[in-house]
């Protein structure tokens, strides 16, 4: 389980990086406090303004103190671009840093790398402002740290992982994304989804055989149950689907999207992973078992399938409730501090939310247990007989 969560975070930082070349522009993660760009004061006729993002180091910055305002410094620097179509020229930008709110400010110093977001007309840059600190090398660094620990430590199962995780994000960003924001059933396409990443993942990992047709199947069994049950008691809570604040600014995008469904599909391609592992691990025991024996018979396989799916449960409970603390402490937090009443808490629409998550995920989990055991008990069996 503890595997599958880790897979869910590399998949989107894959997922990310993958985005980054399909559309050839940087994405930075937003600060607390944002400069926009304004509109130049006297626009030539006829010509609209283009906003363009670069990056930048800087050269040289400056601190001075803003009249009135003690805790606050104003910066002023000399940016040196590093990409586009700008890329050597050099440019004048100012910060407000508020050192009384240092997490939500940019403090810049030399070799800072930044994002900068322009203001052109005619392809000649006419204003330039900060937009963020550049955050993304790091992300490359680890990735790459990642790929080559894979790689040296497992060797050719490495390159599997590396292949069918890539091919797992290629098929989020190029078929479901595209589908979803074009307003075509959530759910549809979450189920197609899944079955298009399953069905090579594990061919891939596990060979042509009975414990990958097996865990292909449990897998199956387990997503399809966790996103009907999530529909049903969406429906029954009334749950909404704008529990987010990403949520809520997908409906002001003009798309036709379906974002209550978008809940339930997320509900979907969140439990894969876990499934996933659950299945190929049940799979894999029943197999190894077949493999390593002249006869089997089919009651004892499916039983040392189902003792290993229960020790796997035995574990899950602990790892739920961890992963979905460790994200939620800030609002935990929020919540204790502000002594809200237990009867509001539990009928927000953002906590059913979180609980559905994770309890129809597990339920799923727990279902493609059996499931996985008799078919591979079935197919291992009927290999030796």
């Amino acid at each position: 389980m503890l595997k599958s969560l880790g897979s869910s975070k590399l998949i989107i930082l894959v997922l990310l990086l993958l985005i980054l070349v399909v559309n050839g522009s940087l994405v930075v993660a937003q600060s607390g406090i944002e400069q926009e760009p304004q509109p130049l004061e006297e626009e030539p006729i006829g010509e609209e303004p283009d906003y363009n993002y670069y990056r930048g180091r800087v050269i040289i910055v400056e601190d001075f103190e803003s009249e009135g305002r003690m805790t606050t410094v104003e910066q002023r620097a000399q940016v040196r671009i590093t990409s586009g179509s700008h890329l050597g020229e050099t440019v004048a930008v100012r910060n407000q840093y508020n050192q009384d709110n240092p997490y939500l400010n940019i403090y810049l110093e030399e070799d800072s790398e930044v994002i900068l977001v322009a203001n052109e007309v005619d392809g000649e840059l006419k204003d330039v402002y900060l937009q963020d600190v550049a955050r993304d090398r790091g992300l490359f660094y680890l990735l790459g740290l990642f790929v080559a620990l894979l790689l040296i430590i497992g060797k050719l199962q490495g390159l599997k992982t590396v292949i069918t995780l890539g091919f797992t994000a290629l098929v989020i960003v190029k078929f479901m994304l595209p589908s979803l924001l074009g307003g075509s059933e959530p759910i549809l396409i979450a189920i197609i989804g899944a079955i298009i990443i399953i069905i090579p993942t594990l061919f891939v990992i596990g060979g042509f055989n009975a414990k990958s047709i097996a865990a292909i199947i449990g897998t199956a069994c387990g997503v399809v149950v966790a996103g009907l049950l999530a529909f049903w008691v969406g429906e029954v809570s009334h749950l909404t689907g704008f529990s987010s604040e990403e949520a809520q600014m997908l409906s002001h995008l003009g798309h036709d999207i379906d974002v209550r469904g978008l809940l339930f599909a997320g509900i979907i391609i969140g439990s894969l992973g876990a499934v996933t592992d659950v299945s190929m691990s049940v799979a894999s025991a029943i197999y190894e078992i077949g493999r390593n024996r002249a006869r089997v018979e089919l009651r004892p396989l499916i039983g040392a399938g189902m003792n290993v799916g229960r020790d796997i449960m035995g574990t899950m409970a602990n790892t739920l409730l961890l992963a979905y603390v460790g994200g939620a402490i800030p609002l935990l937090l929020l919540l204790m501090g502000s002594d809200i009443a237990w009867l509001r808490i539990i009928n927000m629409d953002l906590m059913v939310t979180e609980f559905v998550r994770g309890i129809t995920g597990s339920i799923g989990l727990i279902i493609s247990i059996p499931i996985t055991a008799v078919i591979a008990g079935f197919l291992v069996n009927n290999q030796h007989s």
